[in-house]
């Protein structure tokens, strides 16, 4: 993979992170971080530059995914709070 591939796949994981990290409901930004975590690991050693491009655009359409669905899950939060939420606020 080139320097400059390499450079995009981690910028590309770093805002697929960061953008999962804005889901207000903890079950949706724990499936998106584990998701993205497990799909970068499993291509890890990929090479290929045809399937690197072809990896990279999958992933920006996942990225699109991410943002959309962070930001209706930010203007619709729940009226309720979670277990873990109260838990904290307690210590």
């Amino acid at each position: 993979m080139s320097g400059a591939a390499r450079k995009e796949v981690i910028s590309l994981y770093r805002e697929l992170l960061r953008h999962s990290n804005r889901f207000s409901n903890y079950n949706f930004k724990e499936y998106a971080l584990r998701r993205t975590r497990e799909d970068f690991r499993a291509n890890r050693n990929v090479t290929d530059g045809a399937r690197v491009a072809e990896l990279l655009a999958k992933g920006k359409g996942d990225l699109e995914v991410v943002r959309r669905q962070a930001a209706l899950s930010s203007m619709f939060k729940p009226d309720m709070e979670y277990v873990i939420n109260v838990h904290k606020s307690r210590m």
